[in-house]
């Protein structure tokens, strides 16, 4: 196998490069599989198959945000908000009752 078409088998398979940024292989074994193993060996399995996994979970993500309906996730915002809202009314009327309360004197046990 020639160099030209090593070079050519990496451009289709970009996640090659990878493993040799981080060190894992070297240009020279993943050359060396190439001559003795050709392109469609078992042996590059391990390799290629990570790359398709990180397609597929990008793919997944991509149709995960097409299928979102905006208009619902709007309608859920507004009624988490009025819910909000209904709350913080509960909470600021119980503190005007709290504070609108006079305790009466300890000494007068009636209405003296």
């Amino acid at each position: 196998m020639s160099k030209e078409s090593f070079k050519e088998f990496v451009k289709k398979n970009p996640s090659l490069v990878r493993y040799v940024k981080e060190d894992t292989m070297t240009w020279q074994k993943f050359y060396e599989m190439y001559d003795m193993y050709g392109e469609e060996n078992e042996v590059w399995k391990e390799y290629l198959t990570q790359e398709k996994k990180e397609e597929k979970g990008k793919l997944d993500r991509m149709e995960y945000f097409k299928n979102l309906n905006l208009d619902s996730i709007q309608e859920s915002i507004q009624s988490i908000q009025r819910v909000l809202g209904v709350l913080g009314d509960l909470v600021t009327t119980k503190e005007v009752e709290k504070n609108t309360y006079e305790p009466k004197p300890i000494y007068q046990h009636f209405d003296d």
